[in-house]
């Protein structure tokens, strides 16, 4: 597992509302026994309530998702669900968003 991987969300609880997680964590602390994610919901998840720096638009797996930010969590790594892809090319996007999310810019 890298970072910015994408997971299926193994949550029967929640799946339906986030279908995947995103791991975040850097690759220097793959040695821990957790992993830091952010899920993607669909956008009627989030209605007209869309904070473009927190919560960014994301295409995957053909459609357009939003990085749920204030959802971040973390999980262990064997309960991660299958890996479906990568989302390295929004590295940007998603660095800023935790960035937002910790310092307000």
């Amino acid at each position: 597992m890298a970072q910015f991987d994408v997971f299926a969300n193994p949550s029967a609880s929640s799946q339906e509302r986030f279908p995947f997680l995103v791991d975040i964590q850097n690759d220097l602390l793959r040695g821990l026994s957790t992993r830091i994610v952010v899920p993607l919901a669909h956008p009627s998840v989030l209605g007209d309530k869309l904070l473009r720096g927190l919560t960014p638009e994301i295409r995957f797996n053909g459609q357009g998702l939003i990085l749920m930010t204030p959802e971040l969590s973390s999980i262990h790594k064997r309960h991660l669900g299958d890996l479906k892809g990568s989302l390295v090319d929004y590295r940007a996007q998603i660095i800023a968003a935790m960035d937002f999310a910790l310092t307000g810019i």
